[in-house]
This record gives structure tokens, sequence and C-alpha cells, in this order.
């Protein structure tokens, strides 16, 4: 079970166009609550700018950051690439995941996340990153058993879920050594409920929650932050990754409360 400080890392939205100032007033609100930010890499299936770049941005800023990378989009080369990249700019956390959907075309990687981890443990004794730090990489969990090579990872991120008791039952049947970050996310909308139940595999919403989001759309920042401060009481967990979509003012207003 958890041992250490618990942690709020907050996922924050990444640019589709050329233009920074959402994410610097992303991490200004967010600041006052998150320990640490989530870059996603070509969120839901649409390009973006670099997670790289942007947890560069968030250590410019003050902040600690993990840059998210996909499996989907990359070849061995780009991984490579990315890797000099972050360790040209100090970063030196990641998530790796397998990726969204794309929206247009299909998968490119000749990659997978076992495999990036593995590269990333290879690259540790390569001589042209002697003196940096050495990469920290986090892999993502289902509500499922945990393979035993995702355990060799520095940290995992559990999947987003609605329910204490399901995500306190994962962790009962889970036990690992390495921080573990539950996930938790907000439902801005019913018909934002309906697009991550089309595009997110095992997710599930509540359809009360559903109801109440439609009726008062501050129900689900509350729904959130209420589950947030229920994970940390329990001490089952590292910390949270809050994904607060488009309500993180609300979000960072709420949390500051909740747990001060």
């Amino acid at each position: 079970m958890a041992n250490h400080r618990f942690e709020v890392i907050c996922e924050i939205e990444p640019p589709t166009r050329p233009d920074l100032k959402h994410v610097r007033h992303q991490i200004g609100t967010l600041g006052k609550v998150a320990d640490a930010f989530l870059i996603p890499d070509n969120h839901i299936g649409r390009a973006t700018v670099s997670s790289v770049a942007v947890a560069h941005e968030v250590e410019a800023m003050g902040g600690r950051s993990i840059a998210c990378l996909n499996s989907r989009d990359r070849n061995l080369l780009g991984f490579r690439r990315d890797l000099l990249t972050a360790a040209a700019y100090g970063v030196d956390q990641f998530l790796f995941v397998y990726g969204d959907k794309p929206t247009a075309g299909g998968r490119t990687s000749e990659l997978n996340v076992r495999g990036m981890i593995e590269e990333v443990r290879t690259a540790a004794e390569d001589a042209v990153f002697a003196g940096m730090r050495p990469f920290r990489v986090g892999t993502a969990a289902g509500l499922r058993p945990l393979p035993a090579w995702k355990r060799a990872a520095d940290f995992v991120f559990v999947q987003a879920s609605f329910s204490l008791e399901a995500l306190l039952r994962w962790r009962e049947a889970n036990q690992v050594d390495v921080p573990v970050y539950a996930g938790v996310m907000v439902v801005a909308s019913e018909a934002h409920a309906q697009r991550l139940a089309a595009t997110i595999p095992d997710i599930d919403i509540p359809q009360n929650l559903v109801g109440k989001v439609a009726a008062d759309r501050r129900a689900g920042v509350e729904a959130t932050c209420e589950l947030v401060v229920q994970i940390k009481e329990s001490g089952a967990f590292d910390g949270v990754h809050v994904i607060p979509v488009s309500r993180y003012r609300e979000v960072a207003a709420r949390l500051e409360t909740m747990l001060a």
C-alpha cells in the first residue's frame, strides 16, 4: 500500500494549435493544487504540440512534468529522437501508453509500450546520456491483473474510475512496490459521458452521475473532487491522476478547499 506523501497529478489539455497561452493558464491555475502535471500525447487521436515540448514549458514555469508518449505513433528512430529531445530539455519523467485510436490514418508504430520501457532501460547505459538524470518511466493499467512486465515500471497510473470500491479492489489484488496513482475524471456533460463511453474501453460511468451532470454541470466537478478526497483518506494509493478536462478552473478551486 501507499507509503509516500499523497500527490495530486493534474492532466492538462495540450494545444492542437501552435499557441501555448492556454497551456500556461492551465499550469498557473492548477498549480495551486498540483504536485505535478501530466501532458498527453496526440490527445484522443488528434495531433497536438509535442508532449515533451509542453513538459519543458511546465518545468520552465516551476512545475514538475510527466510527458506522455504513445507507442501508436512511433517507430524506434522517432522514439530515440524523443528521448534525446527530452534529455536536452531536462524532461526526465514519462508515462508510456498505447495511444487512443487516431481520427485519421492508422497505427504506424513498430513499438509497443513494453519495448519502449526496455529501450529506456538500455538508454541508461548509452554514453550519449552520460551525466543526465536517469529517466523515470510509468505505465498505465486497466482495472484488471497487472502483467509482470508492467510491475517493472517506476510508477503506475490506474485507469480512470468513478468507483472507490473498484479502485480498492484493484489495489488489493495488485500489490506493487512502486508509486500507484488512481485515475479520476470529470464528466463535463451528458454528451461528454457518451463520448467517453464510446472511446474508452471498459470505462463504467454511473448513470446517476450522468443524470446529475445533465441537471447541473457542476456535479461532475463535485463528484471528482469528492472521490479524490476519498482516495486520499483510504491510504491505498500514493496519489491521484486528475483529468479535469475543460473544468480545470473549477477543479482547482474546489480541491484547494477540500484538500486544505
